[in-house]
């Protein structure tokens, strides 16, 4: 880290859906702060990973995918992206390969240029193409913007993502930590638990329920012997309730089962899960709704 005695800032992780962001902070942070699967749009919120070594200190905005915003969903996710970019120190740009520059990239290196903060590009997902392919694909993003480094990666393995980590440090401004060293995350324990609950019906549902449905912790209580925590799942037709519940409430069951068992890792401690379904006609497209559920 050259001579400079401490590095500290904000850097937000910007891409389109799905080119892994979620999955590249995971890794670097060694647990599962992100929701990560294989449906696209699955980070709502701007999840914010802290990252602690000796000589630096850096806070990774994992953000929404920046996309074309419809609805009030979509466009409340659009602009928690947009206030992570105007918070930031520095921003890592997120893509995959491709034959061509896909649109929305072209937007987004405009959006970054327009901050005028530093960034950093990550070609993830290096594995899904030829090694001889890299290099005139490198070259394509660099003609597009002046980088602090652009640097080739797998999240999903780790390959590269040692060198990314320190290219993204290096560019810090220099300053004292922001958080204590033991801290992974500014955001409260509810939060999480509400998307590892989130999580589960994503993974264990159809293609439409996951957009329609939301989670909140109505009841976290620490006992004696276990952790107990009330949570309601939001969804906004009674057809869409059905599926969750499932036939006697064997869906329900099932994502309350893997969602304790992951909650119970993260918060190490036994819990007693008891979970609601509810249906809230409409509320992707409510404003007071949106902002009653943190969006």
């Amino acid at each position: 880290m050259e001579s400079v005695e401490h590095r500290s800032g904000f850097v937000a992780v910007v891409g389109r859906p799905n080119v892994g962001k979620s999955t590249l902070v995971n890794r670097i942070m060694g647990t599962e702060l992100s929701i990560v699967t294989s449906k696209a749009q699955t980070t709502r919120h701007r999840i914010s990973a802290i990252y602690t070594v000796p000589e630096a200190q850096m806070i990774l905005l994992d953000t929404p995918g920046l996309h074309e915003a419809a609805g009030g969903l979509n466009r409340s996710l659009v602009a928690t992206a947009m206030r992570s970019l105007e918070d930031a120190d520095g921003v890592l740009i997120m893509v995959v390969p491709g034959e061509e520059i896909h649109e929305q990239d072209l937007r987004i290196v405009d959006l970054v240029k327009a901050s005028k903060s530093p960034s950093v590009l990550a070609i993830n997902k290096i594995d899904t193409i030829r090694h001889e392919l890299l290099l005139p694909m490198m070259d394509a993003y660099a003609g597009l913007h002046t980088y602090e480094a652009i640097v080739p990666i797998s999240a999903l393995s780790g390959s590269g993502v040692d060198d990314l980590v320190r290219a993204i440090l290096k560019m810090l401004p220099e300053g004292p930590p922001l958080f204590p060293e033991d801290d992974v995350s500014d955001l409260p324990v509810r939060f999480f638990v509400a998307e590892i609950i989130r999580e589960q019906i994503i993974t264990m549902t159809g293609q439409e329920i996951p957009y329609k449905t939301t989670v909140v912790v109505e009841n976290f209580k620490r006992r004696s012997r276990n952790i107990l925590i009330q949570a309601d799942i939001h969804v906004e037709k009674e057809s869409q309730k059905k599926i969750v519940v499932g036939k006697r409430g064997a869906m329900v069951k099932r994502i309350g089962t893997a969602a304790r068992t992951k909650i119970e890792e993260f918060l190490e401690s036994p819990v007693r899960l008891e979970l609601f379904v509810k249906v809230t006609p409409n509320w992707t497209r409510n404003e007071r709704l949106l902002r009653e559920f943190g969006y």
